[in-house]
């Protein structure tokens, strides 16, 4: 387990505390899910990135990923 300590204005935090107890949750445990979900959606979003290829060829023969993601 990797520590991390971040500065909250008091603003923040309360819109945090007010998150946590919504989700029944504390604030550690609210800070830790936000920061879960934000990593399991960036690791979902990088097979749907759009490749620029330099080779004009490659380019219009390439397929692209379109559609609904799965």
């Amino acid at each position: 387990m990797t520590k991390v300590t971040i500065n909250l204005d008091e603003n923040e935090k309360k819109i945090l505390d007010k998150r946590a107890k919504k989700n029944l949750l504390s604030l550690r445990e609210q800070v830790e899910d936000i920061i879960r979900r934000s990593c399991v959606r960036g690791m979902t979003s990088a097979a749907y990135t759009k490749v620029s290829p330099d080779d004009r060829l490659v380019h219009i023969f390439s397929r692209e990923i379109r559609g609904r993601k799965k």
